[in-house]
């Protein structure tokens, strides 16, 4: 009987696009002058553009690789409360960065500190905490660290001033930002996960329920936002990954792998139609409003990349032809937060673009560039046993 190995390359693969991509999407969005399309759509638009499909897909590769970690764990031989106690750690370590990511982004100028450089401390703080610090390394070293991270973050979170002289406020979860969803998501997703024992009957009519909660939130049946799941798009997005991991597994086990590319194809090409059908009675298309056609056109189209890297990478070997990006989907977290130090230098400096390197075409293969030298970068801090591990 044919199994899976303990973690499929196609899906490392699909998570260091979908980074590369998220870096250049969050860098493009200060180019002038480029398609309306490559961008994110205004928040009140019926629209998707390209910027609004990244995301989604990181929330669906999170629950592609879930089931993988939690198998491996209990392979291994940890007990259910020791698998507990690691969604719990890893779930708190994304919500805590997201909720300062938050805050960030309203920091005041009235502040003592400038915005960069409070920046560049909370994430030298993250860096500390969560660092993949080596086993030779002595305890006392380790802890001495990690306690000095979680102390520059509770000084950092004294000191903040967040909102404006009329309005003026202290860190608050306006949002959770990317980081804080995706915490959030994991946690309800493992949960489910390690509770149904991977069983998808229990699985899908969970995955179910979540959608159903989404599509009547937006389609005016109720309007309450559910404690941890919001209007349940993040979790949506999530589970269908874990689902689809689980569909992929069974398949193997089975020996019936060729199965894989019509039941990928069809399920992809089916909610991709679905999310065009819906939308006119779902509150049209939406990533800012989190909307069902969003959540099932997204699903549908990450669903199809991956069944394309499985076929590349898994089926063909091509893994060579992703190598200069492979640190994105190895160091996933580490390459997310390069980018704010990136940002945060070049406003400390007062360092800006050429108008030529942040306009139209040019500024788009700027951002492009500036995307891939940060994966690079992250490569060999990699080496260099620089990565963060949540």
């Amino acid at each position: 009987m044919q199994q899976l190995p303990k973690r499929l390359l196609s899906i490392d693969v699909l998570r260091a696009i979908t980074m590369l991509l998220m870096i250049f999407v969050n860098d493009a969005s200060g180019v002038k002058n480029i398609p309306e399309w490559i961008d994110h759509a205004p928040g009140k638009a019926d629209a998707m553009g390209f910027a609004d499909t990244i995301f989604p897909a990181f929330l669906f590769i999170v629950g592609l690789s879930l089931p993988f970690a939690i198998k491996n764990r209990l392979n291994k031989g940890d007990s259910f409360i020791s698998i507990l106690i690691y969604i719990l750690t890893r779930s708190a370590a994304l919500i805590i960065m997201g909720f300062f990511h938050v805050n960030f982004e309203s920091y005041s100028t009235a502040a003592i500190l400038p915005k960069p450089l409070w920046g560049i401390l909370i994430t030298t703080g993250f860096f500390l905490i969560w660092l993949d610090y080596p086993e030779t390394l002595g305890k006392a070293k380790k802890y001495t660290l990690m306690g000095l991270g979680i102390a520059l973050l509770i000084a950092m979170a004294i000191i903040y001033k967040g909102g404006d002289d009329l309005d003026p406020r202290w860190m608050r979860p306006s949002w959770w930002g990317i980081l804080g969803i995706i915490g959030w998501a994991y946690l309800v997703c493992a949960i489910v996960y390690l509770l149904a024992k991977g069983k998808l009957n229990v699985l899908i009519p969970v995955l179910i329920a979540f959608v159903a909660i989404n599509i009547a939130r937006h389609a005016d049946l109720f309007h309450t936002r559910l404690f941890l799941i919001g209007d349940a798009s993040s979790v949506s997005l999530t589970m269908g990954g874990i689902v689809i991991s689980e569909v992929y597994a069974g398949l193997v086990a089975l020996g019936k792998a060729n199965r894989v590319w019509i039941v990928f194809g069809l399920t992809g090409i089916l909610l991709i139609a679905l999310g065009l059908l819906i939308r006119p009675y779902t509150d049209g298309i939406s990533k800012i409003r989190s909307t069902p056609s969003w959540v099932f056109i997204c699903s549908g189209i990450t669903i199809l990349v991956f069944e394309l890297m499985i076929y590349l990478v898994d089926v063909k070997g091509k893994k060579n032809w992703f190598k200069i990006i492979w640190p994105a989907g190895t160091s996933t977290l580490t390459c997310y937060l390069l980018p704010y130090y990136q940002v945060s230098l070049l406003y400390l400096f007062h360092i800006s673009y050429p108008s030529i390197l942040n306009n139209g075409f040019i500024g788009l293969a700027r951002s492009m560039a500036t995307a891939f030298i940060l994966i690079i970068i992250v490569g060999f801090m990699e080496k260099k046993r620089i990565r963060l591990k949540v």
